[in-house]
């Protein structure tokens, strides 16, 4: 059994920065990779950027690209979301994932965190 732990989320201004941090506990398979998602209110939950086991970014959404940065320790088992110069859109609750198989974007094929909110001021 994998447990993810999001924390890092909070309330923060436009223009303003936030770490995110996702602590892995549990069986994990070898090397796996991870990512985030995000889901705001009334939407489904979207990619928004991943890492392989390695540290190479798997993709990016284009709303992220130039503010947002993926990393991990694995050592530590852990992953980071670095988001600089967030928007009120970027509001939304934050998942951690560790990929099991198949598609990167399909939410099914990840074990998930609880989440963490995310709320961006204007």
């Amino acid at each position: 059994q994998v447990q993810l732990v999001e924390s890092g989320g909070g309330l923060v201004q436009a223009g303003g920065s936030l770490r995110l941090s996702c602590a892995v506990s549990g069986r994990t398979s070898g090397t796996y990779a991870m990512a985030w998602f995000r889901q705001a209110p009334g939407k489904e939950r979207e990619f928004v950027l991943g890492i392989t086991w390695s540290g190479a970014t798997i993709d990016i959404t284009a709303s992220a690209r130039g503010r947002f940065t993926i990393s991990r320790d694995n050592a530590k088992r852990t992953m980071y979301l670095q988001m600089t110069s967030l928007k009120p859109e970027d509001t939304a609750v934050y998942y951690c994932a560790v990929h099991r198989s198949g598609s990167y974007y399909n939410t099914e094929n990840y074990y998930w965190g609880q989440g963490t909110q995310v709320t961006v001021s204007s």
